[in-house]
């Protein structure tokens, strides 16, 4: 796909607060469209909230259009009826983008915030840090709540496989790529 007004769109899923958030790539510079939450936990009903989930990430597809959709994939936790839940509102998302016929990827937590820190074992506010840095957000801009610019960084993390050079070249790993290409290796 073309650089040109590649917009993604990221989402960090949850039953009680689902964060989104949307770039815009104009070549190399990612750019903030907009980022937000969705308050669930007003809602007792686990059904009627996946139902908002589905209907946010319709809205906000309808709304801005998006080529792509990246989401964190849940982290393994010890209470397996949260981690039930919370793969329901992952799957509630990504039902609306398939929907939608939006391409979808999944990242982990750890490479999110790899990508975004250079650390995977980066805190959230660490995150929020480096995204009001790599996208030039205003302080005045910046969602008080990290649920927000979780969804921002897998949008990020993202647009930073794409631009990769194994992606770019169409390999699957580094050493597929220094295979491909043995000359552009720098010694």
């Amino acid at each position: 796909m073309a650089d040109n007004n590649l917009k993604i769109l990221g989402i960090d899923p949850g039953t009680n607060v689902m964060g989104y958030g949307i770039i815009e790539c104009n070549g190399k510079e990612p750019s903030l469209i907009v980022m937000g939450t969705l308050k669930l936990n007003k809602f007792e009903n686990h059904y009627v909230r996946l139902n908002r989930i589905y209907e946010r990430v319709s809205g906000l597809i309808s709304q801005y259009s998006p080529n792509e959709l990246a989401i964190e994939a849940p982290f393994f936790g010890k209470n397996v009826q949260s981690m039930l839940k919370l793969g329901r509102a992952q799957g509630v998302a990504m039902a609306a983008a398939i929907h939608h016929e939006l391409p979808i990827t999944e990242y982990a937590p750890l490479k999110i915030k790899m990508a975004v820190t250079g650390n995977g074992a980066a805190s959230k506010e660490q995150v929020a840090d480096m995204l009001k840095r790599i996208l030039h957000i205003p302080e005045e801009k910046m969602a008080p709540q990290l649920d927000a610019t979780d969804a921002v960084a897998a949008a990020l993390c993202h647009f930073y496989q794409m631009k990769s050079p194994i992606t770019e070249k169409g390999c699957k790993s580094w050493k597929e790529f220094i295979s491909k290409n043995p000359n552009k290796i720098v010694k």
